[in-house]
């Protein structure tokens, strides 16, 4: 790494997963546009996320982060927005009655336009297009313009993203998250829902009520806090043009930030120690989070922690272990005891939705929940038995009536997944698989407190 940075420093290193636009002077023009236009978030609100990845470090808090593998901008809608905030709120409920700390939610939305791709072109019956890349990039058709990379889009990510989260805002600080009325948050399309998870969480919400009831007697005043939450936004900050022209440098002289979300993050594919994408989140005063696969060795981890957090400073950085139900076991331990043995100070976080992708026999990308929920309990075992400490979990979920995960409650099967089969990406859990696996962490860390 060079020892001097500038939020453009990354561009003398190898850059993975960028698109090649045609027009390199339309680009240009578009990345001066968006630079000038307002920051998404503040530094102070990125700070305050900061505190509370520390608090989680320390065991005071716990993060929740989910949402769709990829938005789409026709999903700017209200009620698909809604509904992955009702279905995250809900979560978060169960998680705090076993855990008792603070939840962190963390939302994968406002910014997750971009997806790394396994390759650069697609071929069909014969015809080798560029890949899809996500709305920020290109379009899903099939088609050579839609294919194109267009840089107009990077524009219209920004709108949406502003979009999205002004309405989250409006939302979570505007009532619609108050705990005296969760029932605000059900779905509409689970009003009448039957069946072991639904009957749990109405168990939970009155339990919730009667305890409200009891203490604001007590105190003979409502409490003020119960009546809104933070929420906080992130998504993977791939295109690197594209976050470089939402940095800006803090009014407070500090430093520069990245303003298009709380918590940006590296993915799998783009966490090379020498590649532009860790030189570029070296810099930025963001709390940052790095994707680690069952192929990386334990000293990579610990060099990777010195290279986006010297000076080991409590909340700056998240490690999301995303191994697989069958290398999780083998993998995870090294790297913990790697951490420990260097006093290095991270947040680890299970993502177990991306190790346990498989295909069904017609070709249909899924995951079966069972290797979902086995592996999120093997890593909370991994990290007691290492003295170690399992900080939150990374989800892709959505709050709409889906089957594109099998297995759950409903016991969906590979022939149930053509009836909602929704993603053009990445199969998410739905509305029930998500809240059994909300349930899940709340006995998990119920069962750590005694």
């Amino acid at each position: 790494m060079s020892q001097s940075w500038s939020p453009t420093s990354w561009k003398s290193f190898p850059a993975a997963q960028q698109p090649t636009y045609p027009d390199p002077e339309a680009l240009a023009h578009v990345l001066k546009q968006i630079h000038l236009m307002p920051p998404l978030v503040t530094s102070w609100e990125v700070d305050h996320l900061h505190q509370g990845i520390a608090d989680a470090q320390r065991g005071e808090a716990w993060i929740l982060q989910g949402g769709d593998c990829a938005e789409t901008f026709d999903q700017c809608q209200t009620e698909p927005i809604a509904s992955k905030l009702k279905l995250l709120l809900q979560m978060s409920l169960a998680i705090v009655f076993g855990s008792r700390k603070r939840i962190l939610r963390v939302g994968r939305m406002a910014g997750q336009y971009a997806k790394p791709r396994s390759s650069d072109t697609e071929t069909q019956n014969g015809v080798t297009l560029p890949c899809y890349r996500g709305d920020l990039v290109n379009q899903f058709e099939f088609t050579p313009e839609a294919r194109r990379a267009n840089p107009e889009l990077l524009l219209r990510g920004y709108e949406r993203s502003a979009l999205t989260l002004n309405f989250v805002r409006a939302l979570s600080e505007g009532g619609f998250a108050d705990l005296h009325y969760p029932e605000n948050w059900n779905l509409l399309f689970v009003d009448e829902a039957k069946g072991d998870v639904a009957r749990r969480y109405r168990e939970l919400v009155k339990s919730l009520g009667d305890a409200i009831r009891f203490v604001e007697t007590i105190l003979r005043e409502s409490t003020s806090e119960l009546k809104r939450v933070d929420f906080f936004t992130s998504h993977e900050a791939l295109h690197l043009d594209y976050e470089t022209a939402l940095t800006r440098k803090s009014v407070r002289g500090i430093g520069y930030y990245n303003l298009g979300t709380h918590l940006p993050w590296i993915g799998e594919r783009t966490r090379s120690l020498t590649g532009a994408h860790i030189e570029y989140f070296r810099g930025i005063r963001n709390p940052v989070a790095v994707k680690i696969g069952p192929t990386m060795q334990a000293e990579e981890v610990v060099e990777l922690t010195r290279i986006l957090n010297p000076n080991n400073i409590p909340g700056r950085l998240t490690l999301i272990h995303r191994m697989g139900r069958g290398r999780v076991e083998a993998a995870l331990p090294a790297m913990i005891e790697a951490i420990q043995r260097e006093n290095r100070t991270v947040l680890w976080v299970c993502d177990p939705m991306h190790g346990n992708t498989v295909s069904t026999t017609h070709g249909r990308k899924t995951r079966r929940f069972d290797d979902i929920v086995d592996e999120l309990r093997l890593s909370f075992a991994i990290h007691r038995a290492c003295g170690s400490m399992l900080g939150g979990a990374h989800l892709e979920l959505t709050g709409e009536n889906v089957t594109e995960c099998v297995g759950g409650s409903r016991g969906l099967t590979e022939s149930d997944l053509e009836s909602a089969y929704q993603t053009q990406l990445d199969p998410r859990l739905n509305y029930e698989q998500a809240l059994e696996i909300a349930f899940e962490i709340s006995s998990q860390l119920s069962a750590q407190r005694s």
